[in-house]
């Protein structure tokens, strides 16, 4: 079957892939938002091990996912992901110390006679879940604003800012995404511990009108930044390809001409924006628990059709702002024809995965985590 693709086709059913995952992890960053709303949603100890024991259950997903998007990044596309993550070193490392703290913390937050002691590790689970996914929407961003690489004649990456990516926070239109991350992470958290805690005791209803409230708040703040960012998406000269000679060039508009060349992914964008929007709706009605799976739709919607954005349409996906003809596409990027084929078998399997998350998902959130259950000192999954 894929051995009758040619090299561009496989080379964007990679990149479609590669988006697909990405674009997961976008939703999956619920768990950084639940984590961020620690202090504002959870005003004793209880409530805390409520939020924290509810995204407990799902924090190795976003882990896993976001490995997976690296290794696809490697596999598919093996010199983005050289230039990126050699290039780019330290905004990369703040990333992944950031992700360590994490699991770090669900690890020991609870374990009896830790040195720390509970309240540092809530702050360091509110550290990853804002100043972990600014930094990832920021390394995002780059894709449209460019970085300061050029790339020699072996491929070896030359990083021409000693700060060697972190010099890309000082931008703000990547900020401006990093922010609506960050935000949307937030709301998409309150909707899903809206969904997964038990709020039928009087003792915890104040904590279900706090994450009701947090919904609205983060959801309208997020508003202006992403507003920002896609007027400015619209707007900015973009790094295009001419694909009978791979030259890079700036073309005017270009990210807007994508999407209206792609009708499919300008629908993807508009419809992931109403589904965000219904979510939050669904949340304001008191009894409405489900608003997870329509914003949690609707970011990875959003999330897919820019990545899309970014990488089809002969446009450089990884452009250089130093040196143009050293801007990344996915075909000057990727892997040979056999890799990328071989890879696309064993992507059949997939789906299977998949649907295993998606069984023990399920199994795990069939009753809905109780004040009982993490009251419960002798259990052994407790964080």
């Amino acid at each position: 079957m894929f051995d009758n693709f040619t090299l561009a086709q496989l080379q964007q059913l990679w990149w479609l892939i590669v988006s697909v995952i990405g674009a997961l992890f976008v939703f999956l960053t619920f768990v950084q938002g639940g984590q961020s709303l620690l202090s504002s949603v959870a005003r004793n100890d209880l409530e805390k091990s409520l939020v924290i024991n509810s995204l407990g259950r799902k924090w190795e997903l976003t882990f896993t996912t976001l490995v997976l998007f690296g290794g696809a990044l490697f596999a598919a596309f093996p010199l983005f992901y050289a230039t990126s993550f050699g290039g780019a070193y330290w905004i990369w490392i703040a990333i992944l110390f950031t992700f360590v703290l994490q699991a770090v913390s669900f690890e020991f937050r609870k374990k009896p006679g830790n040195l720390l002691g509970a309240r540092t590790y809530e702050l360091f689970l509110f550290l990853n879940g804002t100043i972990g996914i600014l930094l990832i929407g920021i390394v995002l961003a780059t894709f449209f604003s460019g970085s300061s690489f050029q790339l020699d004649d072996y491929n070896q990456v030359l990083w021409q800012h000693p700060m060697l990516g972190l010099e890309t926070a000082f931008s703000f239109f990547n900020v401006s995404f990093g922010i609506f991350l960050v935000l949307l992470a937030r709301t998409l958290g309150a909707l899903y511990l809206l969904n997964n805690i038990d709020f039928r005791l009087q003792l915890v209803k104040d904590m279900e009108k706090r994450l009701r409230k947090a919904v609205a708040t983060n959801l309208i703040g997020a508003i202006p930044f992403l507003l920002y960012f896609m007027f400015n998406l619209a707007t900015v000269e973009g790094y295009a390809v001419k694909p009978e000679s791979g030259e890079i060039f700036m073309e005017s508009g270009k990210y807007l001409q994508n999407l209206l060349a792609i009708p499919g992914v300008l629908a993807m964008l508009a419809a992931g924006l109403l589904f965000i929007l219904l979510g939050a709706a669904v949340a304001r009605r008191p009894s409405g628990k489900s608003g997870i799976w329509f914003s949690g739709l609707g970011s990875i919607l959003v999330a897919l059709s820019l990545f899309l954005t970014a990488g089809f349409n002969n446009t450089a996906f990884y452009p250089s702002s130093f040196d143009l003809n050293s801007s990344l596409t996915i075909y000057n990027a990727s892997s040979s024809r056999y890799t990328l084929t071989a890879m696309s078998y064993i992507a059949l399997a997939v789906p299977l995965v998949l649907a295993y998350i998606a069984y023990f998902w399920r199994k795990m959130d069939r009753e809905k985590l109780s004040t009982g259950e993490v009251s419960d000192f002798t259990a052994k999954e407790i964080y």
